[in-house]
């Protein structure tokens, strides 16, 4: 005892004296607890998100021969998605899609042929299930998915009818270059609105590069299958004037043979459009051209478009542009802000790219904003009116509707 207390003295003043020892044997720490086997989460992070967005639509096609839709539908979406296998940037989603219906109406999964048609059937279904890989600045999404690109005009979800349109996919998206984004995407399905879906082996292409806050140029190739190889540029920017500000876009794309399978085509397309925000107060305008097609090919088409958005809320060119053409010129008023929501008026007059033949002309009126004490619900109520001059029918299409995102 009194020659261990004689060492540890002895070793006290070498230390304090500025003196080092030297452990005979190294020293090892003792390894970091690991996870028990119970531990370890499949899924972790787990949010869940949903959707209900019940509508009123009605719908009356004057001399078509059929009776008036009344439609009373509903959407309901549940989504749930989760970090994956606790991998960094490995992640899962899974949402499913129910619509169901009432009403005098014609749709896929009912015999009401003497009405008219509203395109929102009874159906369930798998909607989006995707698995996310995330790495420095890129994406790499496998799965069923929505694909919305810029405005819509080519590829996207047709989120306005109760189901929506998506794609079995595998997507690429990078943004390490600063103000560039890059995405290529092949699709071997598209699923569409009405229960219906097609095999096919088409690729997207897409990058849009930013100058500068008032100039992005874009360009794209969209290369889908037996259909056609759709190429074109944009340029989108956002100009302010003091109190106004002023976005554009202008465009051009052709529509050549495609580049696998059967099909020909040859047609152009031209878009300019410019919207102006006066403190609040909306003037638009467009001037938009699906051509006719040359040497007897079909005219310009988007079949993946959400079509819905262009060309007037009436759907007179949902089926496909008439052969000669299709010109779209049309103006916009409205006013937009935080307390009163958003109310426009749009004036569409239609005529054909070849022969500058009269289609006809259309009203389309829109109000919507969000419903005070409930977080997460808005509505809407919005009317299209189509004259009729050589193309189709009068027709006339309400919609009232609540949305309700928790």
């Amino acid at each position: 005892m009194k020659k261990t207390l004689l060492l540890s003295a002895l070793a006290s003043a070498y230390l304090f004296g500025g003196g080092d020892i030297q452990p005979v044997e190294p020293v090892v720490e003792a390894p970091a607890p690991q996870a028990a086997a119970s531990d370890f989460l499949i899924f972790s992070n787990i949010t869940t998100k949903g959707e209900i967005r019940p509508r009123y639509e009605y719908v009356n096609m004057r001399n078509n021969g059929k009776d008036k839709a009344n439609a009373y539908t509903n959407r309901l979406t549940l989504g749930i998605g989760a970090d994956f296998m606790q991998v960094d940037g490995l992640s899962v989603y899974l949402e499913a899609t129910n619509v169901m219906g009432s009403g005098d109406f014609f749709s896929t999964d009912n015999n009401k042929v003497n009405y008219e048609t509203v395109a929102d059937p009874d159906q369930t279904r798998i909607t989006q299930t995707y698995l996310d890989y995330k790495f420095n600045d890129t994406l790499l999404r496998v799965g069923r998915q929505g694909v919305n690109l810029d405005n819509q005009r080519f590829v996207g979800t047709v989120d306005w009818r109760q189901m929506p349109q998506t794609y079995d996919a595998a997507a690429l998206i990078n943004n390490s270059v600063e103000n560039l984004s890059l995405m290529a995407a092949y699709v071997w399905k598209v699923n569409q609105v009405k229960a219906s879906d097609f095999d096919t082996n088409s690729v997207l292409l897409h990058a849009a590069y930013t100058l500068m806050p008032e100039l992005t140029l874009t360009g794209y190739d969209y290369m889908i299958e037996d259909f056609a190889d759709t190429y074109g540029i944009a340029a989108t920017g956002k100009v302010g004037l003091n109190d106004t500000k002023v976005t554009y876009r202008a465009e051009y794309a052709h529509q050549a043979d495609p580049t696998n399978g059967t099909g020909s085509a040859d047609a152009d397309y031209y878009n300019i459009q410019t919207t102006a925000n006066m403190s609040g107060f909306l003037f638009g305008a467009q001037y938009e051209v699906l051509g006719a097609g040359k040497g007897g090919n079909s005219a310009f088409y988007t079949p993946l478009a959400t079509l819905h958005a262009h060309n007037g809320w009436a759907d007179m060119f949902l089926a496909g542009t008439p052969a000669n053409g299709l010109v779209d010129l049309n103006g916009m008023i409205g006013y937009k802000s935080k307390e009163f929501g958003l109310a426009k008026v749009i004036y569409h007059d239609f005529s054909s790219d070849k022969g500058s033949i009269d289609y006809g002309t259309e009203w389309d009126a829109l109000y919507k904003n969000k419903i005070p004490g409930v977080k997460g619900l808005s509505g809407l109520l919005k009317a299209s009116w189509y004259e009729a001059d050589t193309y189709k029918t009068d027709t006339t299409k309400v919609w009232v509707m609540l949305d309700y995102k928790f």
